[in-house]
């Protein structure tokens, strides 16, 4: 018999009518009501962790969420963890940098549409995310609309559909049909030891990249933020002609600040060396992200950040594959 831990945390598949809108409200035990009766081959426990809308939750929560699995890791079997799917796919890349080492599945999962209602995506996620609970494979995933997709790997593409979430420049690791897990990919064994490192620094900005972007911005930031994260344009150049701000980014980098440079684009990642206004980025101490999509950039980052204050040593992190997170390490470009 396989023994599952049920997380709750809060989000759409635990709310119900406020008088402002919708608002978690379910207990673990009133969630677990709505779910078919599980076979006999399996136990299901639950504990709830906090009952916030996803949009409310934060770095402290991630850590609370990895120590819940981190403590009870040896009495279960596979860990679910239902979350509201605005950050989902934040927290997901969180644990994978938390919690290192894992042999055992666990398991993100919400809903589009409460689970009390009577149309709701919310019990066919669940169920499918404890049926892959179950499995004998390590890591941390997200089950939604019958995919697997590995936890660093997951973006939330739509609003209100059912398929909310893709797999971004990985393939999906399965799907699940009921009782069927039909297996596309599979994470190799690991060789470390379970850990749990929680160090995070949260002072990471994200900024998105567009035309007429004034360089004093970065002045502004350059105070109150440790690293931060720029999507750019295409394979990930910075405008050096008009308003520069190329030259502000090498100031950064020349302080000691930790600048990560992506692309505003879903698929395929940033290629600085293409264009004379990526090589010219290149050219100074910026970190680059390869494939990494943005909401592992900014957890790698905050978790990179925590571990070390040098520059170099932040760099060397977050230019190497790390929980399926990157397809390459970044050393042709450097």
């Amino acid at each position: 018999m396989k023994k599952i831990l049920l997380l709750a945390t809060g989000g759409t598949i635990a709310s119900v009518e406020g008088n402002e809108g919708l608002v978690p409200g379910l207990s673990v035990g009133e969630l677990l009501q709505f779910l078919p009766e599980p076979s006999e081959n399996i136990q299901i426990d639950g504990k709830i962790l906090m009952n916030i809308d996803s949009t409310n939750l934060q770095p402290e929560h991630w850590v609370k969420i990895a120590e819940a699995v981190y403590t009870h890791y040896h009495d279960y079997d596979g860990f679910v963890i239902t979350h509201g799917t605005d950050t989902l796919a934040y927290t997901s890349s969180a644990l994978s940098y938390m919690l290192q080492g894992l042999e055992k599945p666990v398991v993100l999962t919400g809903s589009q549409v409460p689970i009390s209602f009577k149309k709701t995506d919310a019990k066919k996620n669940v169920t499918d995310a404890l049926r892959f609970a179950c499995e004998d494979i390590g890591g941390v995933f997200i089950v939604f609309d019958g995919r697997v997709i590995l936890g660093t790997r997951a973006v939330k593409m739509r609003t209100k559909s059912y398929d909310a979430f893709e797999s971004i420049n990985h393939p999906y690791v399965a799907y699940v049909n009921k009782n069927e897990i039909k297996y596309h990919w599979k994470p190799a064994s690991t060789t470390k030891l379970l850990s749990l490192n929680t160090n995070l620094c949260t002072d990471v900005f994200l900024m998105k990249l567009y035309p007429g972007m004034k360089p004093e911005i970065f002045d502004c930031l350059k105070n109150l933020y440790k690293g931060i994260i720029i999507e750019s344009f295409g394979n990930g150049g910075l405008p050096f002609e008009g308003r520069d701000l190329l030259s502000k980014v090498k100031n950064l980098t020349e302080e000691g600040m930790a600048v990560v440079i992506t692309t505003q684009c879903l698929e395929e990642g940033e290629e600085l060396l293409l264009y004379e206004v990526g090589h010219k980025v290149a050219q100074h101490q910026v970190i680059l992200s390869g494939d990494m999509n943005t909401e592992a950039i900014v957890a790698k980052l905050m978790w990179a950040l925590g571990q070390t204050d040098c520059l170099n040593e932040v760099k060397e992190i977050l230019e190497t594959p790390l929980a399926g997170d990157l397809t390459i390490k970044l050393d042709k470009e450097n």
